[in-house]
């Protein structure tokens, strides 16, 4: 982790550390199953959220997920970046499937 910070001296970091980061794995695997959800009621329906809507939305909350998973989990300055800039897009993006 940066600057030195161990998971275990910070208690809510504590819980998505160790090996395979379990907590944040878990919520990623609950969202891809909210999309399929989403999705596939939309398509069975013809009602709910478009699934361009829903890809993005869950993309630019699933990079941050990622940015997290990135930090815990060491893998260095590069890769958070690019999963916060992939959050932004994504979000840039959603606002602008519901912009008015």
């Amino acid at each position: 982790m940066a600057a030195g910070v161990e998971a275990a001296a910070v208690p809510a970091l504590a819980l998505f550390a160790g090996p395979g980061v379990g907590a944040v794995d878990a919520i990623l695997a609950l969202m891809v199953l909210e999309g399929l959800a989403l999705i596939a009621y939309q398509q069975w329906t013809g009602r709910g959220i478009a699934p361009l809507a829903v890809v993005v939305n869950l993309t630019s909350g699933a990079a941050l997920l990622l940015a997290l998973r990135a930090v815990v989990s060491g893998w260095g300055t590069a890769v958070v970046v690019a999963c916060l800039l992939l959050s932004f897009a994504a979000h840039i993006a959603d606002l602008a499937l519901r912009w008015r």
